[in-house]
């Protein structure tokens, strides 16, 4: 607990002071501290297709004439829901299943109908003061993952399958795993599973990757849009037994900022998502993780391909990565 209330303090001093800039560069204004402010923060969460998300969302929201900035990777889902609510940000591309079991503190669990967790992400955001716009096709939840050689030596097809050598394997995955009811708590509660140790790493990222890989963990959590599981050979073992819900991205953003900006916002949010689909998210998190693309690039590019913004307009949303202790300029 009060290494959250830490995190949560670090993160308003970094949007208070994301305004510092390196020595000889021009100032930047502050993020607004509510949503009655000028410009519209977009945050994301610590991984490359959030940040991804965010420079769409936020790249046809300034193709339209708003004037909107990016805070990339600011952190896990207990850091950017709660700045959102406070009105730190103002908008956060999120998925609809483990969105609505965290607003509603797990009282109500997702399915994998996309309607009906959809429809209750909207009430208990709306009880909170936060619009759920149109919700995509696209959809990345979590998968179990296991090498090839892992799975040819324990005739893995199955998450089930897993219930027999979970005692002798290492599980990897985000810090937060454990406590979140679609990662470790869900596997031991659906599937019975119980791992020899878990591995806190990276949020479906470089580092469990090349753990898995290396042979320092057995089995892992990545996401199913994550394109070094084809490239890698991975196996996705199947989710038998329905743990994982719909997980549909979804832009969410305070009501405030949509009364203050008119139906043309929640219209170019909605504009993104009619566009957006399974297979079309992972070709754009390829050219991100293995082109080595710059997401807002990949962003721009695809929007002018999609019509939703002008070829050649010139730079869109800024980039306004927050300075905290250590990192950064000095």
């Amino acid at each position: 607990m009060w290494r959250r209330v830490a995190r949560a303090a670090g993160l308003a001093l970094g949007l208070a002071c994301a305004s510092c800039t390196a020595s000889g560069s021009s100032p930047v204004p502050p993020p607004p501290a509510s949503a009655g402010s000028a410009v519209i923060t977009v945050g994301s969460f610590d991984f490359p297709e959030s940040v991804l998300l965010a420079y769409l969302y936020a790249g046809a929201l300034s193709a339209r004439g708003y004037a909107v900035r990016v805070l990339p990777d600011l952190g896990s889902r207990e850091l950017v829901e709660p700045a959102l609510m406070t009105g730190l940000i103002q908008l956060v591309p999120e998925y609809t299943g483990s969105a609505l079991e965290f607003v509603s503190l797990g009282r109500v669990h997702a399915t994998a109908s996309v309607a009906t967790t959809a429809g209750n992400l909207q009430r208990w955001m709306g009880t909170r003061g936060i619009i759920v716009a149109r919700p995509a096709a696209a959809q990345d939840a979590n998968a179990i993952v296991v090498t090839a050689a892992t799975a040819a030596r324990y005739r893995l097809r199955t998450v089930s399958d897993l219930i027999t050598v979970a005692p002798s394997l290492v599980f990897g995955g985000p810090p937060e795993c454990p406590e979140r009811p679609y990662c470790l708590q869900g596997l031991r509660r659906v599937y019975g599973l119980r791992f020899r140790a878990f591995a806190g790493l990276d949020t479906g990222g470089t580092l469990t990757r090349q753990a898995l890989e290396g042979g320092e963990i057995g089995a892992a959590l990545l996401f199913t849009t994550d394109p070094a599981i084809r490239g890698r050979h991975l196996v996705v073992l199947a989710d038998n037994r329905g743990l994982q819900p719909a997980e549909n991205v979804v832009p969410v953003l305070r009501r405030a900022t949509a009364e203050r900006y008119g139906t043309g916002l929640i219209a170019a949010l909605n504009a993104v998502s009619a566009r957006l689909s399974t297979p079309t998210l992972m070709a754009l998190d390829a050219q991100v993780e293995l082109d080595g693309l710059s997401p807002n690039v990949v962003a721009e590019r695809w929007l002018q391909d999609q019509g939703l913004t002008p070829p050649g307009r010139g730079p869109g949303p800024r980039d306004q990565r927050l300075t905290r202790p250590g990192q950064g300029p000095s």
